[in-house]
């Protein structure tokens, strides 16, 4: 999983902390990426997805659910930054947690689950290649939402799939079994609810 070596102009961690906290920032392929800022609907879906898994997690002592802002490494050296995604939710299994970690800092590997939420501006060449990142360095699973009325989906890569699951239809239940045992409340109805002041 060791990246290649430090090369000039590359962005190091310590880069990566002195860089303006407001601004939204993963690095993809060693390039430098601006996160679009999220809308209302995107916010809705992420806090639904994580009340949901949160509670399950929580009940069940399985590890942490955390919801958009945690910066993951994805073992990148610190020195030369290949790949630093953001994802809107993740969890981490609490046995896959390294010793010594450092949690003032961004997490050293790589989340166990990764949802990503596709805003407008996401461009399709960069979602790809943080799908086969992920998959690549270790993440057991991915989920893309795509939250626009009309065409909502969730998108479902697995590293023991050798296909991509869609799901669609209101009442389908996305399969959490490996990360997630006898867990039945992730219905596609359930990520993309909307609270009632939407409807108005």
């Amino acid at each position: 999983m060791a990246d290649l070596p430090v090369e000039k102009n590359s962005i190091s961690l310590n880069n990566l902390l002195d860089m303006n906290e407001d601004v939204r920032l993963e690095i993809i392929n060693g390039e430098l990426v601006e996160m679009t800022a999220a809308g209302v609907l995107h916010q809705i879906i992420v806090g639904n997805i994580v009340r949901i898994l949160d509670a399950y997690v929580n009940q069940h002592e399985l590890g942490t659910v955390f919801p958009d802002g945690l910066t993951y490494l994805m073992h990148s050296n610190p020195n030369s930054l290949r790949y630093s995604f953001v994802p809107d939710v993740s969890f981490i299994r609490r046995e896959n947690v390294p010793a010594n970690l450092d949690i003032t800092k961004p997490y050293p590997g790589v989340p166990d689950l990764a949802v990503e939420v596709i805003s407008p501006n996401d461009k399709a060449i960069n979602v790809q290649e943080k799908i086969l990142a992920y998959l690549e360095k270790g993440t057991e699973e991915i989920w893309v939402v795509y939250p626009e009325p009309g065409s909502q989906s969730v998108h479902q890569y697995r590293r023991d799939y050798s296909t991509i699951r869609i799901y669609q239809k209101p009442d389908e239940t996305i399969d959490t079994s490996t990360l997630f045992p006898n867990l039945k409340d992730l219905t596609i109805k359930a990520v993309f609810k909307l609270p009632d002041w939407t409807k108005n």
